[in-house]
């Protein structure tokens, strides 16, 4: 009996989440009703959280800025909260890096971007806005 790998199936998700069931089958040697009942399992214990699409920014007239930013310690959670509820941010992290908080902002020029960082530096709390513009997404 072939053991399918949970991590298989998911790299052929992460890869094109439209993959059917019949093909990830195909590829791991198993048979299409395994794929999907382990596919099943994966989201009622929530390692599939959902499926979406990845967007190029470059191709609608983006670029991409990753921004680093610190906080006073006592005003941590409450920026991460207020930072969930900004429509501009696209990804937000909480980082153990250089920096307490990772933003990913798209813009379109760079006055924008810098009217973002002015937005970010001026909220309670924040102690450094550090953004870096991504040239190229590799992988």
């Amino acid at each position: 009996m072939v053991r399918i790998s949970n991590f298989k199936i998911l790299q052929i998700l992460r890869e094109n989440a439209r993959t059917p069931f019949v093909k990830i089958a195909e590829l791991l040697g198993v048979s299409e009703t395994a794929v999907r009942k382990r596919v099943r399992k994966l989201e009622e214990q929530g390692i599939i959280r959902k499926y979406t699409v990845e967007v190029d920014p470059k191709k609608i007239g983006f670029e991409i800025a990753l921004i680093g930013v610190d906080a006073k310690p006592e005003h941590y959670l409450a920026l991460l909260e207020r930072l969930k509820e900004m429509d501009e941010v696209v990804s937000l992290y909480s980082s153990s890096g250089d920096h307490m908080i990772l933003v990913e902002y798209w813009f379109s020029g760079s006055e924008e971007l810098a009217a973002f960082v002015k937005k970010l530096e001026s909220l309670e709390g924040v102690t450094r806005v550090c953004p870096s513009i991504i040239l190229e997404k590799l992988k």
